[in-house]
């Protein structure tokens, strides 16, 4: 793939820095592609940056807490009776996420992370059309700041 080529695809997944993104795949040789559509689809996992979500959630699961996830439920609304505003808690649950992609990016790059792992070993690798490996996708655990889709970089935007 060229560089133009490249960097108009980054530019209409709306990535930061498009150019930098493809410069490092054609230059360096890293599957920024890659890295950038597995990272972005990790965000889209995490909460929006808003308070919609928490609506959602306490409209849902009224009647039954006790489904997988209704403990998200009670502690929401537990934090509301206690006078919690619902962007701190969007905060908190989107910095919880956002911890938990880092986590997952370090354990793909290194499953001797796991304690006690010394019996197995793991990659993310990128396929082609036929299924064949291309190559490995790692460092995703650098990445998750900068792919973040508010641009903030998970610093806290109007919370003081």
């Amino acid at each position: 793939m060229e560089k133009k080529e490249l960097i108009n695809i980054f530019a209409k997944l709306n990535a930061p820095n498009p150019k930098l993104w493809a410069e490092s795949q054609i230059e360096e040789g890293i599957p920024q592609l890659a890295r950038y559509l597995f990272l972005k689809g990790a965000w889209e996992g995490v909460v929006p940056d808003n308070e919609v979500w928490i609506d959602n959630i306490l409209q849902s699961n009224k009647k039954d807490n006790n489904l997988p996830y209704g403990g998200l439920n009670i502690a929401i609304r537990k934090m509301l009776e206690c006078g919690v505003p619902k962007k701190y808690i969007t905060e908190f649950a989107r910095c919880i996420a956002a911890e938990m992609i880092f986590h997952i990016g370090y354990l793909i790059a290194d499953s001797s992370s796991v304690k006690g792992n010394e019996y197995v070993d793991w990659a993310l690798v990128q396929i082609d059309n036929e299924g064949n490996i291309i190559g490995p996708i790692s460092g995703l655990h650098e990445s998750v700041l900068e792919t973040d889709p508010t641009g903030n970089e998970m610093r806290p935007v109007n919370l003081i």
